[in-house]
């Protein structure tokens, strides 16, 4: 009776495992061919710059005497698009710059180190190749906190400000758990083409709240299913603790702070204990200020009108 139930469990899971092995095959089939097959649609926006052996992509527009550069949170699978709503509120009075690290929109992904010194080598590098000289208005979201903190510890001559878009703070990494596993099966299932199986999950908060056209909006699901959790983003995941404790160890920073913080949502940690962890590094600082807005993380997606007129005033106050 055992053996029964034993053999007929084998050949279930068999069953089971080529059933599978099937799906994953005909997805990945099916992938190659939408990604051949969009090619002419996939219209890349922004200048190539060649880093380190790899291409850079950096967005821009207006032509301001000031420069804004914002910088993506980690995984943000097309950081031009995403930003491209708050950007259009402020081309008109400044020139606005949006970096794409290795593995993110329309730079090639690369199995680069992603250590805060390599990161922040190829930024910056990448702003002078691509015709954008400093000093910058940092914009940082979410993870890039850390590198803008460390850029200006590192050079405070190139950082003017700081203006942190619900931006992480090195606190924030001491605790967090972060979930390698499951984040490299998503990799896994994004580079097999299953995430395309999966309705509405190439919309994100740029494609549902912000601005951007119907071809926008075409052109960021495409760039989702080539940057999802790609190479580089992986290992900028497994280095984001040490690169925090870098930050931290650093000298405090010295130059006008802004933070918007969000309600928590999207974050992994909840309204009250995100504010706080904001809260307490802009009480930490010499220049320091925070606006509390009840907008999920990606909140320059939401309330990109309020953002935008309160860095207009931020940025006012810089020059008098």
């Amino acid at each position: 009776m055992i053996k029964r139930v034993l053999k007929f469990v084998g050949k279930a899971l068999l069953i089971i495992l080529i059933l599978s092995a099937t799906v994953v095959l005909i997805s990945y089939i099916n992938h190659r061919i939408r990604l051949i097959n969009e090619e002419e649609r996939y219209s890349p926006i922004g200048r190539q710059v060649e880093v380190n052996l790899h291409l850079m992509n950096v967005y821009s527009e207006g032509s301001g005497n000031i420069s804004i550069v914002f910088m993506s949170g980690g995984g943000t699978c097309s950081p031009a698009l995403d930003f491209k709503t708050i950007c259009s509120k402020l081309s008109d009075k400044y020139k606005v710059i949006v970096i794409e690290k290795a593995g993110y929109g329309f730079s090639e992904d690369a199995d680069v180190p992603r250590d805060i010194d390599s990161i922040l080598s190829e930024s910056r590098e990448a702003l002078i190749l691509s015709g954008h000289d400093g000093p910058y208005i940092l914009a940082p979201h979410s993870m890039s906190g850390i590198e803008a903190l460390y850029w200006a510890q590192k050079y405070p001559d190139e950082v003017s400000a700081i203006i942190g878009l619900d931006m992480s703070v090195p606190k924030a990494y001491e605790e967090l758990d972060i979930n390698l596993p499951l984040m490299r099966l998503f990799s896994f299932a994004s580079k097999a083409g299953i995430t395309r199986l999966i309705p509405g999950i190439s919309e994100g908060d740029a494609v549902k709240y912000g601005t951007l056209s119907e071809e926008e909006k075409n052109l960021y699901s495409m760039v989702f299913f080539r940057r999802t959790l790609t190479t580089a983003m992986m290992n900028e995941i497994k280095e984001i603790k040490n690169n925090a404790k870098t930050v931290s160890e650093g000298e405090t920073v010295d130059i006008p702070v802004l933070i918007f913080s969000s309600n928590g949502e999207g974050t992994g940690f909840d309204e009250q204990s995100w504010n706080n962890l904001h809260t307490d590094f802009i009480n930490s600082i010499p220049n320091g200020e925070m606006i509390k807005v009840d907008s999920p993380h990606y909140l320059h997606n939401h309330d990109f009108e309020l953002i935008a007129e309160e860095m207009k005033i931020f940025i006012s106050e810089l020059e008098d």
